[in-house]
């Protein structure tokens, strides 16, 4: 049997230093390995890394691809970030944003009944950030249930 966790959420970036200078920039601790090469985030649920896009695609034994910074590209990955209050969110786009995000839409209340918005990284990965009245965290702010 697999094991159901995640422990570490790669992103592959063409410009390490630019996408750790943005996670740097919104305040997120990072790990004693992380450099200018290879840079991890601590978050409450799983490890963020940032890895050389080349060096991801060799390793994964794929051809190297150009991947667009400069349009809107969705990856077919959404990180979120969900959230205690629905503040939070409103603070945290507002946030992204001063420090380079690009706000895809929101802050706005949700059909379900959340709040949520998202935002693009300078390299165009997708977060959402979500304020679920269901959500349930545990004592590390992992979300276990909503």
């Amino acid at each position: 049997m697999i094991p159901a966790k995640i422990t570490l959420v790669t992103v592959a970036a063409n410009s390490v230093p630019k996408l750790r200078a943005f996670y740097q920039s919104l305040g997120w601790p990072e790990t004693d390995v992380s450099s200018d090469q290879y840079a991890v985030f601590k978050t409450a649920g799983v490890l963020l890394s940032i890895f050389p896009i080349e060096e991801a695609l060799q390793e994964a034994g794929l051809e190297t691809v150009a991947i667009s910074t400069e349009l809107p590209v969705f990856k077919g990955i959404t990180l979120s970030l969900n959230v205690d209050t629905p503040e939070q969110v409103d603070a945290i786009i507002g946030e992204a944003e001063e420090k380079g995000g690009r706000i895809l839409n929101g802050p706005k209340d949700a059909v379900w009944g959340g709040r949520i918005g998202h935002f693009m990284d300078p390299e165009n990965n997708l977060w959402e950030v979500a304020w679920n009245p269901t959500a349930v965290f545990n004592e590390y702010g992992a979300m276990t249930s909503f």
